[in-house]
C-alpha cells in the first residue's frame, strides 16, 4: 500500500479502479455526458468510460461548459466516483463541487497505474492498494 498526500476540493471517501492518463481532458466535447465515454479524438483514453472509475489526469482543458458536463455526467449516473487531478483549475474544480464528486489535487499522478485499486479519503489522502 502507498499513500500520496493531496488537497481536498470536494470531500468524500471512495474506493475503486483508477482510469489514468497523463494527457489533459476536455470535458466539453471530450466526454459524452449520456454514456460517460471519452470521445476526445486522439486522446489515449478514447473510447474508455469514466463511469464508476476514479479518474486520474493532470488537468482539464477547454470551455467553462466542462463544469456542466461533469454535472450532467453525475445526473445521468455516468460520472466518475472520484477524481484525482494534478493541477486544479476552476473548470474541473467547480464541476466536481456542483456534482459532489470526491476530488483531490496536488497529487503526483505518475505514481498511479491505470486500473490500480485506489481510495480517496476525506483528508485528501490517495491510498494505492496492492490489489
Amino acid at each position: 500500500m502507498k499513500v500520496l498526500k493531496g488537497k481536498v476540493i470536494y470531500p468524500g471517501r471512495v474506493k475503486g479502479r483508477a482510469l489514468v492518463t497523463n494527457e489533459p481532458i476536455g470535458f466539453y466535447g471530450g466526454i459524452d455526458p449520456a454514456t460517460g465515454k471519452i470521445t476526445q479524438q486522439g486522446h489515449p483514453l478514447y473510447g474508455e468510460t469514466v463511469t464508476n472509475r476514479i479518474l486520474v489526469f493532470p488537468h482539464g482543458i477547454g470551455s467553462t461548459v466542462g463544469s456542466y458536463i461533469l454535472f450532467r455526467l453525475k445526473k445521468n449516473r455516468k460520472a466518475p466516483i472520484g477524481i484525482i487531478i494534478e493541477d486544479a483549475e476552476p473548470i474541473v474544480a467547480v464541476g466536481g463541487i456542483i456534482s459532489e464528486i470526491p476530488m483531490v489535487y496536488g497529487v503526483p499522478i505518475k505514481e498511479i497505474k491505470n486500473n490500480a485499486l485506489v481510495e480517496i479519503n476525506e483528508q485528501g489522502d490517495v491510498i494505492i492498494h496492492d490489489n
